[in-house]
């Protein structure tokens, strides 16, 4: 089994703000989003620069990022303003995305880069403020896909949408439901339509999928907030809990109050008591591919740890 001990957790960078997504690169340099108003950047050997955006954007909160090929970085807006910005590292600001077919879309939780260019944003909810869709059974997250061709919704009535990303064979988006306390997949037909929907995994109590990654064999990682979990979801659909940071105790607490309707901002920021933070995202690096990188709500340092299974290629490992 694939186990980690909490004390086997290291850290890394510095001066973090709010690390809620983490993306790697062959090179090692490290790109965080920050809540300060841009992303750092953490080169190999721990360094961390931060970059701020030089425009300003009324309640500007980083929250998911992907990284295109000369390095501008795609900045997911979960302040109310809301949009899909990009910004160079120079921090350069403009407006991607903050509509689709006249329609002002909410506050954006990620943004997703493919092998073909294409961006895939999430949508939690459209529920203001987001707090009221964390309801067990409540569904009205959506996804926006941007082709080239105008974005436009290709999925609703999800779970509270969470990170979205492509698989490394193209051919299915893997989709995180937060409140719905489950992964999911769509096939992606030829027509840039998404197919029907599979579940890919459903979690154990106070298991609230946030981030994910794909791994060499075939398995997929998430991480949860509240209980700072790492899951493994393997190819056969095994699920297992590779790491684990939080109080027993709190924990039937949190199951107790999402059963009863009592569910708010205080259960799923549980995380960020313990040393974990809050887990929100998860990335494999390294010369190897075999160093897990997790971001989160409150930490000011990435943890980090070994695998004895690699990661899969992210997209912009090359840039």
């Amino acid at each position: 089994m694939l186990t980690v001990n909490p004390n086997e957790v290291q850290f890394f960078g510095a001066g973090l703000a709010r690390p809620e997504c983490v993306l790697t690169t062959r090179s090692g340099d490290l790109f965080v989003s920050d809540q300060r108003g841009g992303v750092s950047m953490i080169t190999a050997d721990g360094t961390t620069t931060f970059i701020e955006a030089k425009a300003h954007v009324d309640d500007f909160l980083p929250n998911g990022i992907a990284l295109m090929p000369n390095r501008d970085v795609m900045i997911a807006n979960l302040g109310s303003a809301g949009g899909v910005w990009r910004m160079t590292l120079e921090g350069d600001l403009t407006l991607h995305m903050s509509e689709v077919e006249g329609q002002t879309l909410p506050p954006v939780n990620f943004v997703g880069l493919d092998r073909r260019s294409w961006l895939w944003a999430t949508f939690s909810t459209w529920q203001v403020p987001r707090d009221k869709a964390f309801v067990k059974g409540w569904a009205d997250g959506f996804i926006v896909l941007d082709d080239g061709r105008g974005p436009r919704i290709v999925a609703e009535g999800i779970g509270y949408t969470n990170e979205a990303l492509v698989d490394p064979s193209g051919q299915w988006l893997y989709v995180n439901e937060t409140i719905a306390q489950r992964t999911i997949r769509f096939p992606i037909l030829d027509d840039a339509s998404l197919g029907p929907r599979e579940v890919v995994a459903e979690y154990p109590p106070a298991t609230f999928p946030d981030g994910l990654t794909f791994d060499a064999e075939g398995g997929v990682w998430i991480v949860s907030v509240a209980s700072n979990r790492v899951v493994r979801v393997a190819a056969d659909g095994d699920i297992q809990i590779v790491l684990e940071d939080a109080d027993p105790n709190r924990l039937v607490e949190i199951v107790a109050a999402f059963e009863e309707g009592n569910f708010g901002r205080q259960e799923i920021d549980a995380g960020k008591a313990r040393p974990l933070g809050n887990l929100s995202s998860i990335a494999f690096g390294g010369d190897d591919l075999k160093t897990v990188y997790l971001g989160s709500l409150y930490g000011t340092q990435l943890a980090t740890f070994r695998s004895p299974i690699a990661g899969a290629e992210p997209v912009h490992w090359n840039f």
